[in-house]
């Protein structure tokens, strides 16, 4: 479920074009996986438990990169994990090459494979 409020950020923007133009289902944004923690997942397939996440500021220091945030992405991740979710990450030089659309194409092809099985 989108968060009240929440805008994508053109790098996020750039990411969900990409995916469109793959022709992958749309994703839900802003999922929350985690009620408990309001954790999100910028993009989600809940039906194969694949998400995505754009991560920024990888080149600025971004909070990503900073250890208080870098220590709490480890967490967020770790849990997600647990749960049974496969977890894609993607910085800004991924995302504009393309490579991050095309993994994410075969990631969902290989976990949607294995649910219709």
């Amino acid at each position: 479920m989108p968060k009240k409020g929440s805008k994508k950020s053109a790098l996020e923007q750039k990411l969900l074009h990409q995916i469109q133009t793959m022709e992958l289902p749309t994703p839900e944004t802003e999922f929350v996986f985690c009620n408990d923690r309001k954790w999100r997942f910028d993009f989600a397939w809940y039906e194969i438990m694949l998400s995505v996440e754009v991560e920024g500021g990888v080149w600025t220091s971004g909070r990503h990169t900073r250890p208080k945030g870098f220590t709490e992405d480890i967490i967020k991740y770790n849990e997600a994990a647990i749960m049974g979710w496969t977890v894609l990450r993607y910085p800004v030089t991924l995302i504009n090459s393309g490579f991050a659309a095309n993994q994410i194409v075969i990631a969902y092809d290989r976990l949607y494979k294995i649910m219709v099985e």
